[in-house]
């Protein structure tokens, strides 16, 4: 690793084989977008373009709806409930609801209290039963008010009360037991529960979805463990793909001294990948759990005020072991790096290639929406993009997916009825509804439903907007190309109405017709402006 990116060097002349933009390259570019958005008559001439787009877009809907249900109508055996759709982000750890969480580690008093569950403080072995006797509890106690997971009124704007919902009962040791992968069960628990959501799914047949599971750059052995946790449990499902989500604390590794520098962390997150990919007889597992990972996440709450500035960039990972947490851009920059080398080495070897997904504008800078648009395939929340017209017409001509999860900006940032969702929507943005953490903000056992209903509800949502956002997500996800052609039509890559399949997707020709004009003819409004300078 030099310079905090992964080399591959040919054996022939000690080159490097692959290479990505510099940091200079990145710090530049993104000087430049910052310029961009903040010059004040850009700003007023994309506000006004995207002002116009839901315009047209009401007229287009008030001329053609019932001409677009009519469509809709004539297609045999095709509704919303049986279009294909995608949970496009969505947490393995949180993805079932609370009833499902209590049912599960009821029936596991009653059939395993007598398994090693954990460790004391003392490093004694104890038993369900003990953890139980030891919290005063027993099963019968037990209620959903008990296990206090769901997110209220108090968790808005307090993300440490809502990362505090993550833990059963209020205590550590039951979310370390029942829905974490690296425990003295080896998350044989977890993997059951999980097995039970997946289950659910398949039975459903129409609903997928991408789980993101976390690996924090602590060790070099973390992807190994994880890959042989979902390889021995048989985590494998058609309607699942998995995403590995890294969470930015960096800061606490190194308040704690487990890792040294920013180096060290990198290296914990993509080396074994690298050596995966060259050897994969050495790491069976985690070459077999690869095929499945479609991409990776950046998480952590982006309300916290960052100590560090993004020219901080110019300082290299070996050199960043201060106690500061690395800025937004920097975790970016150099989880993008890393992947282009990788991606680049698996495609030559014929392996499947990742993406970067992270969560961005949810709350905090829209700085982080620049370095999220310079370097991710979509996003997950996006919804500072409203206070950013110029970032957001970017969005909007590039067709980023931006995947949103009202529900949960509803229980932590922002009021359900001022969510920007059916805002973005309508101005043609590319938008996948989305459910987070359905242990802490969803009732039912189908949460991707639950978010689609109150959805149509709020906004007054058609059939056609439902089966578009449907197609959105299906779009967006990293399932196979050849999965995709099955679910949406085998030329869903041409654009415009040639690229949909109305028998599969529900969504008409008007629509997808009207989505692929308007965004040709604002293209060519830009290249007609800029033909004039």
């Amino acid at each position: 690793m030099k310079n905090g990116v992964v080399n591959v060097m040919s054996i022939e002349n000690d080159t490097s084989l692959y290479s990505c933009p510099s940091v200079e390259e990145y710090i530049k570019d993104q000087n430049i977008l910052l310029q961009i958005i903040s010059d004040g008559p850009l700003k007023s001439f994309c506000y006004r373009r995207l002002m116009y787009l839901s315009s047209r877009y009401q007229l287009h809907t008030l001329l053609n709806e019932l001409h677009e249900m009519a469509a809709q109508k004539q297609v045999p055996h095709r509704d919303f409930y049986n279009v294909r759709k995608v949970d496009t982000h969505v947490h393995a750890s949180t993805c079932m609801n609370q009833k499902h969480l209590l049912r599960f580690i009821k029936k596991k008093m009653r059939t395993h209290n007598d398994v090693v569950v954990c460790k004391d403080d003392q490093g004694k072995e104890m038993t369900l039963e003990n953890v139980f006797k030891s919290l005063n509890l027993t099963s019968y106690d037990l209620s959903v008010d008990m296990l206090d997971v769901h997110a209220d009124r108090n968790t808005f704007h307090r993300f440490d009360k809502f990362n505090s919902k993550y833990n059963p009962v209020g205590e550590s040791r039951f979310r370390e037991i029942f829905i974490e992968t690296d425990n003295i069960m080896e998350g044989k628990f977890f993997a059951e529960l999980l097995k039970e959501v997946i289950n659910d799914l398949e039975e459903n047949k129409h609903q997928n979805a991408e789980y993101r599971l976390s690996i924090y750059g602590l060790s070099i052995n973390e992807w190994d463990k994880l890959a042989k946790w979902a390889v021995n449990n048989n985590l494998y499902s058609d309607n699942v793909r998995w995403l590995i989500q890294v969470p930015r604390l960096y800061d606490v590794y190194k308040l704690n001294g487990i890792i040294g520098d920013f180096k060290e962390f990198l290296q914990n997150l993509f080396l074994p990948l690298f050596e995966a990919t060259l050897y994969p007889s050495e790491h069976q597992e985690l070459h077999m759990f690869l095929k499945y990972v479609v991409g990776f996440d950046s998480v952590d709450d982006e309300s916290k005020p960052e100590s560090s500035q993004p020219e901080a960039c110019h300082v290299s990972p070996e050199n960043w072991n201060y106690p500061e947490n690395p800025h937004y851009s920097y975790y970016l920059y150099y989880m993008f790096s890393n992947m282009v080398v990788l991606n680049n080495l698996r495609k030559e070897n014929g392996m499947n290639t990742f993406v970067l997904r992270p969560h961005s504008g949810e709350a905090g800078s829209v700085h982080h929406l620049v370095s999220a648009f310079m370097t991710s395939h979509n996003i997950s929340h996006g919804l500072m993009l409203r206070k950013a017209p110029v970032l957001q017409y970017l969005f909007y001509l590039c067709q980023v997916g931006i995947a949103m999860s009202p529900l949960s900006n509803n229980s932590l940032f922002l009021n359900y009825h001022r969510n920007p969702l059916a805002e973005f929507l309508g101005r043609g943005l590319l938008i996948s509804l989305s459910t987070d953490d359905p242990l802490q903000f969803h009732f039912t056992k189908e949460p991707l439903m639950e978010e689609y209903s109150i959805a149509a509800q709020v906004w007054k949502m058609s059939s056609v907007d439902m089966c578009e956002l449907a197609r959105n997500s299906v779009l967006m996800s990293g399932f196979p190309h050849k999965v995709k052609q099955h679910w949406i039509g085998k030329n869903y890559q041409n654009p415009g109405p040639h690229g949909n399949d109305l028998h599969k997707t529900n969504v008409p020709d008007t629509r997808v017709r009207f989505r692929h004009e308007t965004l040709i003819q604002e293209l060519l409004t830009l290249f007609e402006t800029f033909n004039k300078i």
